[in-house]
């Protein structure tokens, strides 16, 4: 019995990730149907409204409608993509490349149908919520200077040729699931390719205009704390939903997940005190995303200690990313996605290598995928996935973004872009001034 044949809840027992009994239950379980129809909740929550606040405040007072508007359309447009094809090519089918379209307009997902102990019309909308933030992900990479209608372009084919192909890989049965690549909750999947295509856009489209001479600072770090928050209690759904059960996985992904946030929020914290000489609202609350980011594809795999270390790299690696790529490198990633969640996602897919093991003490985890034994082994599994979903992501990023430029344009005239894409993209103002 190959994992490609399994429902994802099955295909994590048979790689013994779950307790071999999870293979038994071929009836929906109450409790697990409860959790991740709570889950998915959660995990739409980060988007509406929770990403969306957070990014909204960190723009300038005359982009905060766009950054709202660009989360809630590709919410929409997202979902609809996930119900016409996305759903059926990153689950359905045993290619190790990409699924089929069997399952199109999700053709027999009906009440009674299940995947493993869900109803699976619960399980597709789960992963439905992932494949919606993980291009709202993308918008803080070209905030402020993207034109609206090449962001419905970008969104539709880079939600098709790089998101659900990625998806397919790891947790659709093919090939870097097959190799024993660890992501529990998508740390390749989601923070990987959302943060390199964030960083392939920004040197496409170039620095907004002043950058890096004039001071962009947040417009409403209230709203952006407001929606760090939001962040953080929905990333609950995010990971721990990731078990696809009611149970003990579940429960340790939620608390390695806390964890990890806490400890990088005070890392970053600390590390920006003893570099700009005061703490920052802003700083803290990058260093929680951080921290939720990096321990997301870990969280299934690494006990309590793992996320402590795992939490306090993040912070200090993702905060020195962050100031190497403004500073040194002059890249105007307005939003930080990759520093954050590209590198984030990098470091705790590597870091899922490491504490997994079930050898280091305090720190050991629950054990590397079937038919590895060594930390060496998994983290020779570990670069190979993220390389591909880091090579794969950016070259097809690039060339969706030189067709919509060749085609609609990507970004607004540079009159528009003083005014504000508030008023020259949708002809409204976020505030009454």
């Amino acid at each position: 019995m190959t994992i490609r044949k399994l429902s994802a809840r099955a295909a994590l027992a048979a790689a013994g990730f779950l307790p071999c009994t999870a293979l038994a239950a071929e009836s929906a379980s109450a409790a697990d149907t409860a959790w991740i129809m709570t889950a998915t909740a959660l995990v739409l929550f980060m988007t509406l409204p929770g990403l969306s606040l957070f990014y909204a405040g960190l723009v300038r007072v005359r982009n905060v409608l766009s950054v709202l508007m660009q989360c809630f359309t590709i919410a929409c447009l997202a979902s609809l993509l996930w119900f016409a094809v996305g759903y059926s090519l990153a689950f359905e089918g045993s290619g190790a490349w990409i699924g089929s379209l069997d399952k199109a307009f999700l053709a027999g997902v009906g009440r009674d149908s299940l995947s493993g102990t869900l109803p699976e019309s619960v399980f597709a909308m789960f992963q439905m919520t992932f494949a919606i933030i993980t291009p709202a992900l993308v918008v803080g990479g070209f905030a402020e200077r993207f034109r609206f209608s090449a962001l419905l372009g970008f969104t539709v084919l880079w939600l098709l040729l790089v998101y659900v192909p990625v998806t397919h890989w790891v947790w659709g049965g093919g090939w870097l699931g097959e190799m024993g690549l660890l992501d529990f909750a998508g740390g390749t999947v989601v923070h990987v390719t959302a943060g390199v295509a964030a960083l392939v856009a920004a040197l496409v489209l170039g620095p907004r205009r002043g950058f890096p001479r004039t001071a962009m600072p947040p417009h409403n770090l209230t709203m952006t704390v407001s929606g760090a928050g939001m962040l953080w209690v929905g990333w609950f759904g995010f990971n721990g939903g990731s078990a696809l059960a009611a149970d003990g996985n579940a429960g340790m992904a939620i608390l390695v997940t806390h964890l990890s946030a806490a400890t990088a929020s005070l890392a970053w914290m600390a590390a920006e005190w003893w570099r700009y000489g005061k703490p920052s609202v802003l700083g803290i609350v990058t260093g929680m995303v951080a921290g939720l980011g990096t321990i997301t594809p870990a969280s299934g795999f690494v006990g309590p200690g793992g996320a402590v270390v795992i939490g306090l790299a993040a912070g200090v690696v993702c905060f020195a990313a962050t100031n190497f790529l403004e500073r040194v490198l002059r890249i105007d990633d307005s939003l930080d996605v990759f520093p954050v969640h590209g590198v984030g996602g990098m470091l705790g897919t590597l870091a899922a290598g490491i504490f997994a093991s079930t050898q280091l003490g305090v720190f050991s985890g629950y054990g590397f995928a079937d038919g590895i034994d060594s930390i060496g082994g998994q983290l020779g599994v570990q670069a190979v996935g993220v390389l591909a979903t880091a090579a794969y992501t950016a070259l097809l990023t690039l060339a969706i973004l030189k067709i919509l430029n060749w085609t609609l344009g990507l970004r607004v005239t540079e009159e528009q872009e003083t005014i504000g894409l508030d008023i020259a993209e949708h002809e409204e103002r976020g505030y009454d001034l």
